[in-house]
């Protein structure tokens, strides 16, 4: 198993490998025969080294074991050979050492179990306070009647080593889970080193943020009557500072200890794709209601998971809904059950084959459970049948949920509702410019699809623009790398879902037919009638506040902002399930002084006051706003808080875009699509919906519920105070705009809807497409001509030193578009001679060219690269997309011309030229990837990212995709050609070695490189 985990730079230090089992009665009673396996639990504890610190922490064990009127039977230090701990992880080790607790007379079973659970957490909270940073060296691995870990920053193959109880022959156990670690996510540590309490997980948990949010702000309501009132004795429940496994374990770990079977917490944490599954529907539609119900208590853990979880009484394991981690399972004939990874993991495939009476593997959202108890093994349907029928779930869904639909048809306005000079006051009021209005609204509307632009970005990072930005312009999304990888919103539809709830949570350890009345959505984008709808529930008891801002008045923003939390803190300690935050008011009256809060801030600042409060899970948040018009826009919203949103001024924009004379005469003209007005409403409603889906799949999240909240978000230059108080929690590695200044670029926007002459279009602010007035591009019109002029591009032209100083002198002139921009490089070291400095043609050697795709670029283009990079001995990149064989061949037929028939259509050629590109490009498409082209190539690149587009494939559209290319990517001309993202053979770090190994087998002497999007962490 050694090749699913990961070593640190000494190659020696594991990033964390262990053990879960029984305890091993018979081991422990050699030393301490009176113990009663009944009434005893036993504590596995990391221990500072430290002699002061390890007696601390061992006091302040032995004072919450006496306060809570247990027996503390005594201590036993964990025999360890430590040489074969690697250098790294010795610098971290701790003490290890085993305590022994009775509990109170009569306490057995479950009963002991709860009692040793509220003694470890009272042990968390009483180190957090005793010993500050000391505590983090405390770390209690197990305190169980039933089971125990033994883990540790360990390889695979010195955990047995370390551990001289595992090599013990008295040390019996009827299960094993074991667990090799690849850290992710976290600095590998020795406390993070799995298995957990109740879990070993392979994966990672994409929406972890969100998770954390929505465990903190109801954590303070949940309640059973098994603790007697000591549930604030359990908190806090999770540790942003632990890892996803680690948190989603205290969690499950806690559904255990109240009652609930360790596989149905499982199901409620991590959901199957309940919706239009055949074979559910077929074997075991009685869980539909129990997904359903709990859907409303409970957001999922999303991300590829393999989860293996014990009790104690059961073993067993689940797979997340998309199936993106392998799960095996094997019975053999002496009733021993297996479930690995894979299915070569004991050596034994051959030798053993003869005793395999069963086998299978875990498909999407699946489970299979061992009893210890009644020795049964179950499969998914039986197990589902089981959980699903403890409860009359069917019934309490019918009383606990309505739908929408029910509540408001869906209506399409065939009419404007504004007439048009107010629409373009209102739009360039709220930051929509030309471009926004025309080339994202009306080509959603027109054509049911967001738009796609060519690749990259090049204006000016929103903080270092002389422009105002909308808020949104401050944030980046985040995106799946190689170990949490990006979806496909098409293929993987199926399990796949925009479906929220409006209304109270209630309480999840305690759940009953009266736990929550909620709404659920089919979609988070609402029409105006059903907006209204929501609005005069009276179950759910909305109310609707006001977002603005007293203009020109310092700190008014601030104090606004304040207000709003307040308020809507009075209103749903009243009672109000779902807050309606709407600056139509605002809007419809446009009063110059009476501004609108950026809808963002409005949204993070009330999502963050209630989770702060503990009040965020008793309402729901639904937005009303001018100030949202495209995926990005509803993405944030719904990232930071929002359930839903209405973008009225985006629908009326669509209507009066179709009723337009414009719009008329293009249609009879056949340019148009002949559309209804209702119909451009409802493909601009489609268009958002399919890019929030887009934008979920880049992150490897399934399911909007899990993105509500998740915070997957990079902020760019936003202060301190603006994120601690509206998106806490957010990625921030800059400073930058206060709520002052964020108050002076509303302010500014807001003008714009008071001009001095009336308007007759909108402003275009050029964010898109360069214009002369409007905002930077880095790739403008000067800076080709000058390079053109600089490198003697042009019929009979010459290269001109002159005008690469004047080329160079535009680049130091430009305003900073990115970061790099800001940084100076300084040194106080002498220069050294030119002489001791590398010949230049060395250098050049080194140089690679990025890669773009024949069709990206010309063919002409694509050859001329290679010819020239070939020439001063560097590397070109082929792109995806194959390559001509005839690039492989060296050109012999040049004429003193400089012209070839080999390549008829190029200049200046010579005799030993190469098109080849040295690096070629092997990506999830696999487009024109043959043997003879793997062969044909110095290094082979693995495309895990593409580098404009995180998280997508790379598009050709149709157009582009001509007999030519078509015949090197083995595909049809016409047809738009898209690589999925690399889940299809890449989903795990243990696929990408695979691909690894199999390129060298075809090309053993190409080197083989991976290409991924930089971020924190990655590419650094």
């Amino acid at each position: 198993m050694e090749h699913r985990g990961a070593c640190s730079a000494d190659d020696d230090s594991g990033d964390g490998a262990g053990l879960m089992t029984q305890i091993p009665w018979k081991l422990l009673k050699k030393e301490m025969p009176s113990i009663n396996e009944a009434t005893t639990g036993v504590g596995m504890l990391f221990l500072p080294n430290d002699d002061a610190l390890e007696a601390q922490a061992r006091s302040i064990v032995e004072e919450v074991v006496g306060a809570e009127g247990l027996s503390l039977l005594g201590w036993r230090q964990v025999p360890v050979a430590p040489e074969v701990v690697g250098r790294f992880a010795k610098a971290t080790q701790p003490r290890i050492w085993q305590v022994l607790i009775s509990g109170k007379p009569g306490q057995t079973g479950d009963e002991l179990e709860r009692q040793l659970f509220i003694v470890r957490k009272l042990i968390e909270r009483s180190k957090t306070a005793a010993m500050g940073a000391a505590a983090e060296d405390f770390y209690v691995c197990t305190l169980s009647n039933r089971t125990i870990t033994y883990k540790g920053m360990l390889r695979s193959v010195v955990v047995g080593a370390f551990y001289k109880d595992l090599v013990n022959t008295d040390y019996e156990t009827a299960f094993a889970i074991y667990h090799r670690r690849f850290s992710t996510n976290t600095t590998p540590k020795w406390p993070l080193a799995q298995p957990m309490r109740i879990l070993g997980h392979n994966g990672e948990i994409n929406t972890l943020q969100g998770n954390l949010n929505w465990i903190a702000s109801r954590q303070n309501e949940l309640e059973h009557p098994v603790w007697a009132g000591r549930e604030g004795q359990l908190l806090p429940l999770c540790n942003a500072a632990e890892s996803d496994s680690a948190n989603l374990d205290h969690v499950a770990e806690l559904l255990v200890r109240t009652g609930f079977e360790p596989q149905e917490s499982l199901m409620l944490l991590v959901p199957e794709a309940f919706r239009n599954h055949p074979d559910l529907c077929k074997e075991y539609p009685e869980v539909v209601d129990f997904y359903e119900f709990y859907e409303g208590l409970q957001e999922g853990w999303d991300g590829p998971a393999l989860l293996v979880f014990s009790d104690g009484k059961r073993v067993g394991a689940r797979l997340d809904r998309n199936g993106l981690r392998p799960a095996r399972f094997w019975r053999t004939a002496d009733d021993t059950i297996y479930v690995a990874s894979e299915v070569g993991v004991l050596g034994d495939v051959i030798s053993n084959a003869q005793n395999v009476v069963a086998k299978g593997r875990l498909g999407p959202g699946q489970t299979v459970v061992a009893d210890l108890e009644s020795g049964e093994f179950a499969e998914t349907a039986a197990i589902s049948k089981a959980v699903a029928t403890k409860q009359p779930y069917q019934e309490w869904v019918a009383r606990s949920v309505r739908r929408l639909e029910d509540l408001s048809p869906l209506a399409y306005p065939a009419e404007a509702k504004m007439d048009n000079a107010t629409l373009l006051r209102l739009q360039a009021a709220n930051g929509m410019g030309a471009e926004d209005a025309q080339m994202v609204v009306e080509g959603m509307a027109q054509a049911g699809v967001e738009p796609t632009y060519c690749m990259g970005d090049d204006i000016p990072l929103a903080v270092l623009s002389d422009k105002p930005h909308m808020l949104y312009n401050y944030f980046k999304q985040r995106f799946a790398q190689v170990t949490n990888p990006p979806i496909d919103p098409l293929r993987e539809g199926l399990v796949m879902s925009l479906e929220m709830r409006l209304g109270g949570r209630g309480n999840l350890l305690n759940p009953g037919a009266d736990t929550y009345r909620q709404v659920l959505l089919n979609s988070p984008i609402l029409l105006e009638s059903q907006l209204e709808a929501i609005a005069k529930d009276s179950t759910l008891g909305s109310k609707t506040f006001d977002t603005s801002f007293k203009a020109g008045s310092s700190g008014s923003l601030a104090a606004a902002l304040t207000k709003l939390c307040s308020d809507v803190e009075a209103a749903v300690k009243a009672g109000c399930q779902c807050v309606l935050l709407s600056d139509r008011a605002s809007e419809t009256s446009l009063q110059p002084e009476k501004v609108p809060i950026p809808s963002l801030l409005a949204t993070g600042a009330v999502h963050h006051h209630l989770i702060r409060t503990g009040l965020r899970s008793d309402t729901s948040i639904v937005v009303e706003t001018a100030q949202a018009f495209s995926t990005h826009h509803a993405a944030m919203l719904i990232g930071y808080g929002a359930h839903a949103l209405c973008p009225y001024l985006a629908y009326e924009t669509a209507r009066q875009w179709r009723l337009s004379t414009r719009t008329q005469s293009l249609v009879k003209s056949g340019k148009v699509p002949d559309i209804s007005v209702g119909d451009a409403q409802k493909n601009l409603k489609k268009s958002l919906e399919k890019g929030i889906l887009k934008i979920l799949s880049k992150m490897g999240i399934s399911l909007l519920g899990c993105y509500h909240g998740a915070q997957i978000f990079e902020a760019y230059g936003l202060s301190k105070e603006v994120i601690d108080t509206c998106f806490a929690g957010s990625v921030s590695r800059i400073g930058g705009m206060d709520l002052a200044d964020l108050q002076r670029e509303a302010e500014s926007f807001w003008a714009k809807g008071f001009p001095e002459k009336a308007m007759s279009k909108l402003e275009d602010y050029g964010f898109i497409q360069s214009r002369a007035k409007g905002e930077y591009h880095a790739n403008n019109q000067t800076m080709s001509k000058l390079l053109h002029k600089a490198i003697g591009l042009g019929s009979g032209s010459k290269t001109d030193a002159s005008a690469y100083e004047a080329y160079m002198a535009h680049f130091e002139s430009a305003p900073p578009h990115v970061l790099r921009d800001c940084l100076a490089l300084e040194s106080r070291r002498a220069p050294i001679s030119v002489d001791e400095v590398e010949p230049a043609a060395d250098i050049m050697k080194r140089f690679c060219t990025g890669g773009m795709s024949l069709g990206a670029i010309s063919r002409e283009t694509h050859e001329t690269i290679a010819l020239a990079v070939n020439r001063i001995g560097g590397k070109s990149n082929s792109g995806e997309g194959g390559e001509d064989p005839i690039r492989w061949t060296t050109l012999s037929d040049a004429d003193s011309s400089g012209k070839s028939a080999t390549f008829p259509y190029l200049r200046g050629l010579q005799n030993g030229d190469t098109a080849t590109s040295k690096i070629k490009q092997v990506a999830s498409g696999r487009f024109g990837v043959t043997p003879e082209f793997l062969v044909n190539a110095d290094q082979l690149e693995i495309k895990i990212a593409q580098g404009a587009k995180p998280g997508e494939g790379g598009q050709l559209p149709g157009k582009k995709v001509s007999p030519y290319i078509a015949n090197l990517r083995r595909s049809k001309p016409g047809v738009p050609l898209i690589s999925p993202p690399p889940h299809h053979d890449i989903y795990s770090i243990e696929d990408l070695a695979q691909l690894i190994h199999d390129l060298h087998q075809i090309n053993p002497a190409a080197k083989v490189s991976v290409k991924l999007v930089a971020e924190a962490g990655i590419g650094v």
